[in-house]
């Protein structure tokens, strides 16, 4: 049987779902961090050791201020807000991305959960937040250029974000869409990729064991040949 740790969602279709509701998008946005907690708790079930999401990438700075600021503030109260479960549950944040660009006060409350979570152990999750695939690699790319390293695979893989976590096994996109958008592309190589019709908000915990049980029985070659 195919080995599972690691799920990494990009969760698409917030803005979607509140439209066919005649709804803000900021309204779609709520529906879909409350739809975390459900996803969260199911991964916790299975024993699931990291779930990585997609919440706000390098691009998303081209949407409105409104939207972004509301996002931001929907990010910050619900992790300070949700403290105790997240100790009760034992669950770890790491926050992931670029600094740039990001108040000091979000920063210092991103730093603030970190430490609060730090030993947690039921599960991590991987808030991928001002994130870029493409910058992340350009970043290490310059690093060890920088450095007067060579650049090879091994110390790629030592400098990204996932150092200390496996690649992800399965990738879900939910909304209908079937692009990566920038996310994870060095270390989805292999990755077993779903995606689903669903709209984030929709995305429910029996969508996601449908989806791990089909990829239990995948055969995965990764590039072998075994008849």
């Amino acid at each position: 049987m195919n080995s599972l740790s690691h799920i990494a969602i990009i969760m698409d279709g917030n803005g979607r779902w509140a439209k066919k509701r005649n709804k803000s998008r900021n309204f779609g946005h709520k529906a879909g961090l409350l739809n975390i907690k459900k996803i969260i708790e199911r991964c916790i079930i299975l024993k699931i050791k990291y779930l990585s999401l997609y919440v706000f990438s390098l691009d998303n700075w081209k949407r409105s201020k409104s939207e972004i600021s509301y996002l931001f503030k929907l990010i910050s109260d619900y992790i300070n807000r949700d403290v105790d479960y997240l100790l009760k549950k034992k669950i770890k944040i790491r926050f992931l991305g670029e600094k740039y660009k990001l108040n000091k006060k979000l920063l210092i409350s991103f730093r603030k959960i970190e430490t609060i979570t730090k030993k947690n152990n039921n599960i991590t999750l991987n808030l991928l937040f001002n994130y870029s695939s493409k910058k992340e690699i350009i970043n290490i790319v310059n690093k060890l250029i920088k450095n007067k390293k060579k650049v090879t695979v091994n110390d790629i893989d030592k400098n990204l974000h996932f150092y200390n976590a496996p690649d992800p096994e399965i990738l879900i996109r939910t909304g209908g869409n079937c692009r990566l958008s920038d996310f994870l592309l060095w270390q989805v190589s292999y990755t077993e990729i779903f995606f689903i019709k669903k709209l984030w908000p929709d995305f429910n915990s029996r969508d996601l064991n449908n989806i791990i049980k089909n990829f239990y029985n995948i055969k995965r070659n990764f590039g072998s040949i075994n008849e």
